[in-house]
């Protein structure tokens, strides 16, 4: 037999026990997915691996919808929540490096109303002390319109802002993003969901959105809440209110809430994990580039290290175990997802659920910790 004959035989070789390894590995994973999402009572499950910057792996368990027993895909999109927060720090980064804003700006000025907490009436509130939550401003008048923080609407304003000085203190706040999509509106002059798809998705081939009449209905993921009173879940069709209505009467630059840009893109785990790897490569993915490097390392620079959070980015070490990871988690209406990559490893994972029992460890869902070192341990380590 001649040399060459023993080298093809050998690269043969190699290339088939590489393969039936790489089958192994997925089918450990998957194997032990199904059994972690029988534990904790879960609905259906999408995952997306990226390996060295490569999407590497997709796959989707369980059911996208209980009443019709319809298997969950690939294809299906989902509403991932506070994930969504990172498409609107995005824009902005965008809009910072055309000179058509900046990160010291006052809040005020850009959202035309006072945005000034009464207990630090002379502490600019700047549109970076929004971006990172450290705004001194809450929730608790809600943030489903701006009218609540709004001194001409509604006379509880003050409500919304915490006892501390802005700049000296973290609280997550959902009503800091609707705000921070209005200033989106105001500063391009596109509709926010038509901003996020010109400048966002479209250029990274991304199908995905914040309007729900400009999507495909038939590839939306019922989403489930779990009653741990009672065992049950209940569908959660208020996750993707069209609000058609309200959208005809829109008012540019005052009713971007309607979309909820804390929370209401709808995309796949498959899509959502090439937007991450955008990320994960500071700003570039398949030769588009969609922020420049220094911006996207300062939304992932940590603050300090009390919150973990940059501008709508966070990092973790709790979710694989001896990993610093960067991303963000979601959750609403039942749904729970998680993205986060490692940017020096190049390597990152998706993972979202449309209905479990949502028990925690080390602050996240265990379905999604769980998942996410299944697919670690073999598909990447």
């Amino acid at each position: 037999m001649n040399q060459f004959l023993l080298k093809c035989i050998f690269f043969i070789a190699v290339i088939t026990l590489t393969t039936i390894s790489c089958f192994a590995q997925v089918s450990k994973a998957e194997a032990e997915i199904q059994e972690a999402m029988k534990k904790y009572n879960t609905i259906g499950l999408s995952v997306a691996v990226v390996k060295k910057g490569v999407l590497i792996y997709t796959h989707s368990f369980g059911l996208k919808n209980t009443e019709s027993n319809t298997p969950l895909s690939d294809n299906d999109i989902f509403r991932i929540a506070s994930i969504s927060k990172s498409f609107s720090a995005t824009a902005i980064m965008q809009l910072v490096e055309k000179g058509k804003i900046k990160l010291s700006d006052d809040f005020s000025d850009l959202v035309g109303f006072k945005v000034r907490n009464p207990k630090f009436p002379e502490t600019i509130i700047t549109l970076k002390m929004v971006l990172s939550h450290t705004s001194s401003i809450n929730d608790s008048e809600g943030y489903f319109n701006l009218d609540v923080i709004n001194p001409a609407k509604n006379t509880n304003w003050a409500k919304c802002y915490n006892a501390y000085e802005p700049g000296k203190g973290y609280q997550y706040c959902n009503l800091n993003f609707n705000m921070v999509g209005t200033i989106i509106e105001k500063i391009s002059g596109e509709r926010f969901d038509q901003y996020i798809k010109h400048h966002i998705l479209d250029p990274l081939g991304l199908y995905g959105g914040y309007c729900v009449d400009s999507l495909d209905k038939s590839r939306f993921t019922t989403l489930y809440e779990y009653n741990d009173k009672n065992k049950q879940f209940q569908s959660s069709p208020m996750a993707y209110n069209p609000r058609s209505e309200e959208v005809k009467n829109y008012i540019m630059g005052y009713n971007t809430p309607i979309f909820s840009p804390t929370g209401g893109m709808k995309i796949s785990a498959t899509d959502l994990a090439k937007y991450m790897t955008m990320h994960m490569n500071h700003g570039k993915y398949n030769g588009i580039r969609i922020i420049s490097k220094r911006s996207s390392k300062l939304m992932q620079t940590k603050l300090s290290d009390e919150e973990n959070y940059g501008l709508a980015i966070r990092t973790s070490d709790n979710l694989i175990d001896g990993k610093t990871m960067t991303g963000h988690t979601g959750s609403a209406y039942g749904l729970y997802s998680a993205m986060f990559f490692n940017p020096k490893e190049k390597f990152g994972i998706v993972v979202i659920t449309n209905g479990c029992n949502p028990t925690y460890t080390k602050t996240f869902v265990d379905i999604i910790r769980s998942s996410f070192n299944s697919l670690y341990n073999n598909l990447i380590r």
